[in-house]
């Protein structure tokens, strides 16, 4: 293997460059050419087809088609992982520079098809092409990063001698598990989750969601391109009772990445931790849910960083990231001018189609995420003072305008249910010990942020606001691989930190061995 370089995060593209987006727009024109094609099932690097269907469709222009994928049943489930646990018998011999070996190539494709895959995000995930080209960067971090992780973990960990032994620990892969990614980061947090596995020495059944199955797709195809062997990653589509259900309740499952909602993750860990007949293991469950960020503004806070930030956090990819703002917690001395600022910036965000590179905000994934998010308008309302946005219109997509309440009591439900869209609650704090309570208040705690000048406040947020993803003077959206392990507290989940060197151990188990000697 060649030297191996220091790890540095990928480059985002600069769109404001008219020959960057130049390509972006020539990308997306010839992936309109391949619209409407049917893609497989893949198990143990065979294809099988189903005589039921699901579409993938546009977001932005519901009506179209992009691809059509197979709906598979529970026995395609247990065939896919009976096809990983046949693959796992040599892939966990193979040597972890070979492995990571793998994940180098498939860096690379990623690097060379960037523009494609960024274009099948934009129509598929509704994503503007700063945050799909963000995305797909995120990918090739993950492969970059996983890859000299397991390097590091193969090489022997530092023990304490003892006189008359020779003495090791291995760190071993535990076998086949269920990879189960989310829609919103579908190439990023997809990649990252099955490459942190296999690369470790295990294999995995991949189903992605079944709003962006072509993001799955797309990265078998890669691996594929990339030589790895067939049965390491196996890719099913399909609705999440038969398939995703059971892969968690199989008693062959090892293991269990999930990432997504708080309700799906409780039940996917409440599932698991069942012991089936005839399993001989404890299931291991990664899951990365929800959260309800906050981002508070101190009386002694820069108010326009302030006011960009929260922007930026709250209606980035039309708020649809477990990082986003959903709470901006504001002095009250500072209240009516910052809140001034806010909407200054705000009213400014264009939305339409993000195959137009002018738009910032893009359409919401789905008719379902639309209702919710225009039920809890509904409920703001009647809770505080709608002072921008509100308007939704699903007439060729699912279209919900940034949307602002201030006068948000705590505990008022648009402070402590997770929306998953743009709508944004702006509470009144009386001081600085209050808005870092009304911070806490809360059963999440994923990420937060505070805007302040006072050291003193800030070496006090990083000791008492409970989150796993704090920023100080920053947005609370943007994790760099590498840079911001990600994960968080309470009902966020298990607080894996991905992107971090804590994350490949929940693939792994270590083996100590000692041997007498003289």
């Amino acid at each position: 293997m060649p030297e191996i370089k220091e790890f540095k995060n990928e480059p985002f593209t600069d769109f404001s460059q008219p020959g960057w987006r130049q390509k972006q727009l020539d990308a997306i024109a010839e992936v309109r050419t391949r619209l409407g094609r049917e893609y497989p099932i893949v198990i143990g690097g065979k294809e099988f087809k189903t005589a039921e269907k699901m579409e993938t469709v546009n977001p932005a222009n519901r009506k179209e088609v992009l691809a059509v994928f197979q709906k598979a049943d529970a026995r395609l489930a247990v065939e896919a992982l009976e096809a990983g646990w046949k693959a796992f018998e040599t892939w966990r011999k193979v040597p972890a520079a070979e492995r990571a070996g793998y994940a180098f190539k498939g860096a690379e494709i990623l690097r060379r098809r960037r523009f494609e895959i960024n274009a099948w995000m934009i129509l598929e995930a509704g994503k503007s092409f700063a945050e799909a080209d963000g995305d797909t960067a995120e990918a090739i971090d993950f492969l970059e990063f996983y890859a000299r992780e397991a390097l590091r973990y193969a090489a022997p960990p530092p023990l304490v001698p003892v006189p008359g032994e020779r003495n090791h620990t291995d760190y071993l892969p535990l076998g086949c598990g269920a990879i189960i990614p989310p829609w919103n980061f579908p190439m990023a947090i997809l990649a990252g989750m099955s490459t942190a596995a296999w690369v470790a020495g295990n294999t995995v059944v991949v189903k992605p969601s079944e709003d962006t199955p072509l993001m799955g797709w797309l990265f078998m195809e890669v691996m594929k391109e990339a030589g790895l062997p067939d049965g390491v990653m196996n890719f099913i589509t399909g609705d999440p009772v038969p398939v995703g259900g059971t892969l968690v309740e199989h008693p062959r499952t090892r293991f269990v990445s999930f990432t997504g909602s708080k309700d799906v993750g409780l039940e996917i860990n409440r599932k698991a931790a069942v012991t089936q007949p005839g399993q001989i293991w404890i299931k291991r469950v990664v899951a990365e849910m929800g959260g309800k960020d906050a981002i508070i503004v101190d009386s002694e806070a820069d108010l326009d960083a302030a006011a960009e930030g929260t922007v930026a956090a709250a209606f980035g990819f039309q708020g649809q990231k477990c990082s986003a703002c959903s709470r901006v917690i504001v002095d009250a001395s500072v209240h009516d001018s910052f809140v001034e600022k806010l909407l200054e910036r705000a009213r400014k965000i264009t939305q339409g189609s993000p195959e137009d590179p002018a738009n910032f905000m893009g359409p919401v994934i789905n008719k379902k995420a639309y209702d919710k998010i225009t039920k809890y308008i509904e409920i703001g309302k009647s809770e505080g003072k709608l002072v921008l946005g509100g308007e939704a219109d699903d007439a060729s997509g699912w279209f919900v305008r940034p949307t602002v309440f201030t006068g948000i009591a705590p505990h008022a439900r648009l402070a402590q249910e997770e929306i998953f869209g743009p709508v944004l609650a702006v509470i009144k704090a009386k001081d600085w010990n209050d808005a870092l309570h009304i911070a806490n208040d809360t059963q999440f705690g994923l990420t937060g942020a505070v805007y302040s000048r006072n050291q003193a406040k800030l070496d006090e947020a990083v000791r008492d606001f409970h989150v796993g993803n704090l920023y100080l003077n920053r947005k609370c959206t943007g994790a760099l691989v590498g840079a911001h392990p990600f994960g968080g507290f309470n009902m966020s989940g298990t607080d894996s930190k991905a992107g971090g060197r804590d994350y490949l151990l929940f693939f792994l188990q270590a083996k100590s061995t000692s041997v007498k000697v003289g």
